[in-house]
């Protein structure tokens, strides 16, 4: 890819955001509309949270991975400070893969 396409699409994705931000106030959205941009804002988050957990390299990542992630995610729901998520999800998936889970 050229520096020109890079460039190019940098300077749109800052417009088509800059326009989300100017626009917002002039272009009125119903409140179902703005619920099911909300709704599919979470769902573009899971999809990507699942798809790092659960994947590597085109296949399954292992239980070890998921595990770890399954924690982190406990963690997260039971509010617990981030960096504390971070290092209960990174030694779950360390400890079982010490124990030899793939």
């Amino acid at each position: 890819m050229t520096w020109t396409a890079v460039l190019v699409l940098a300077a749109g994705t800052y417009l088509l955001r800059l326009a989300g931000l100017v626009l917002r106030e002039r272009m009125p959205l119903s409140p179902r509309t703005e619920r099911l941009l909300d709704l599919g804002a979470t769902a573009l988050l899971v999809a990507l949270l699942a798809t790092a957990a659960l994947t590597q390299d085109g296949g399954f990542a292992g239980w070890a991975r998921t595990g770890g992630v399954a924690v982190g995610a406990v963690a997260a729901w039971r509010r617990v400070p981030f960096v504390l998520v971070v290092v209960l999800a990174a030694a779950t998936t360390a400890g079982l893969r010490l124990l030899g889970v793939p």
